[in-house]
This record gives structure tokens, sequence and C-alpha cells, in this order.
């Protein structure tokens, strides 16, 4: 029996959402102080999966967590056998309307009332994560600025690459005839929010901070996080940010267009948009 059949976009989005944004997680845990004091001392195994029988080893997609004494290691893809506590999603649609908040179908949920306090912990971590991604105003906080962005910047980096590894066609199409390039993201003034992805010939790479192998043959660098996220979040047109200096396409500007337009398609599946297609 078909748990639940999967269309393309589908494919598209868990591949986002596993190899990209849930390890997001991560970076609020370890990063923000008062998360991280929630995980001091603390050891415990947190996977998220949902179900499916076109996942033939397992009938499962499941990205988990190794916490021990409050440092993190992710294993982006990887079904842990006995988790001490899992949110399990039964079908496709319902991880996508829960993760993008359309929706509240709740997952199985596992080993809660055994470990109820580091429960607590990742639920509230898992909120804090959830309410900046789905965002529709610009934070007025400038921590909550940097943190933001910078989640975004990982998120679109890592995310071109998987749409490219999974076959997406815009993606194949920006990868395959490429020479060896590597494209940057960046604010002006602040060395810690950097990404970048690295394209050559159908294959792709991405990684956190600064590309240091050689000079970027494009970078999106922002004069600052609050034009970085007008951008980001869709609230400003590129082409004014350019003529105001906001925002400057360094290199090889001609190929920023392509680059923006793979920033959307990102977007598209990360926000759940492609489920309102199907309808």
């Amino acid at each position: 029996m078909t748990i639940n059949k999967m269309t393309q976009g589908d494919k598209y989005a868990l591949r986002i959402f596993f190899f990209s944004a849930l390890p997001l997680l991560k970076v609020i845990a370890t990063t923000e102080p008062k998360f991280k004091k929630k995980f001091e001392g603390k050891s415990f195994v947190f996977q998220i999966s949902v179900l499916s029988d076109e996942f033939k080893k397992t009938g499962k997609l499941s990205t988990h967590f190794v916490v021990e004494n409050g440092e993190w290691t992710t294993h982006v893809s990887e079904t842990h056998p006995s988790p001490d506590i899992e949110l399990e999603f039964p079908t496709v649609e319902k991880f996508i309307l829960f993760f993008t908040g359309k929706g509240m179908p709740l997952p199985k949920m596992k080993g809660v009332f055994k470990n109820f306090g580091k429960f607590v912990a990742i639920l509230l971590t898992l909120l804090r994560m959830a309410g900046l991604l789905q965002a529709t105003e610009i934070p007025t906080k400038q921590e909550d600025q940097n943190l933001l962005v910078k989640l975004y910047f990982y998120l679109l980096s890592n995310g071109i690459s998987q749409l490219n590894k999974t076959g997406h066609e815009e993606a194949t199409q920006f990868t395959e005839v490429s020479p060896d390039r590597t494209y940057a993201f960046a604010v002006t003034g602040h060395d810690d929010l950097q990404s970048w992805l690295r394209v050559c010939r159908g294959k792709s790479v991405a990684g956190h901070g600064e590309y240091k192998r050689c000079k970027p043959f494009l970078t999106m660098r922002f004069d600052n996080t609050e034009h970085a996220l007008g951008i980001l979040m869709s609230k400003a047109d590129m082409i004014d940010y350019m003529k105001k200096s906001y925002l400057r396409i360094e290199g090889a500007p001609e190929f920023g267009g392509a680059l923006g337009n793979l920033m959307m398609t990102v977007g598209y599946y990360a926000q759940g948009a492609y489920l309102d297609a199907k309808k």
C-alpha cells in the first residue's frame, strides 16, 4: 500500500528541507546564548522524519541531531535506529504544511514524555527558527537581523546546490555548462554573514563563511543587514537597490539575474508555494 505518492515538487521541497533548512536548527541552538544555555550539559538524539514507501531502505527520510553535553552534530538525511526524541510525519504534505506554517498537522511524537525537559528546549528552538524564517516583516532588532540573514544565506547557497543534485532543470542548466566558479553572499562589515556556492560542470557544493581558496566569480554584497533582508524577503527591487548602492554585484554582474532566479526557486519550495500550484 502506498503511504505517500510524491510529486516532483515534493522531492525538491524535501531535499531543501532535510539537507538545507532543518540543519539550521543547530545554528540557533549553538549561537544564540539563551538557546545554547537550554542545552548545556544535555545529551540526546533528536530526529525529524517523514514517511513514504518511496524511500526504499527505511520507509522514511530523516535528519537527526546528536547532542553530547550540549555540543551538536548534524546527520543530514540519515535515519537513527533509536532516537531519544522523534517527530515523525505520516505524509510529505503534512510535513511541508507544518514547517512552512501553512497548517498544523501534528506529527507522531516519540520519547516526548520520557524526555519532556529536552523536548521543550527543542520545541522552543524549532519555534524560534520557524518564527524567523516565516516572518513577513524585517525584524527591528539588529541581532535578529543578523541571525535571519545568516539563516537565509546558508539556506540559499545550500538550497541551490541541493536543487542541482536533485536534477531541477533550472539549477542543472546553471551548473552543467559552467567552468569552476564560486558564487558568494556577503554583508559588508559582518565577516560571519557569508556563504558560498561552488559549481563546475554539473557538480555543486555549498559552504558557510568566507570562500578563501580564490576570489569568487560573483559576490552578491549588501551594505547592511536590513537591505539584505529587503531582497531576501522579497520586499524590495534588486535593480533599485543596485542603483542606490545598497547591493553590489561584484565580479560578473551579468550572472546576477540567473543567481537571483535560483534564489527565488529555493524560496518557492522552502515556503511551500508549490503546494498552492497543485490545487
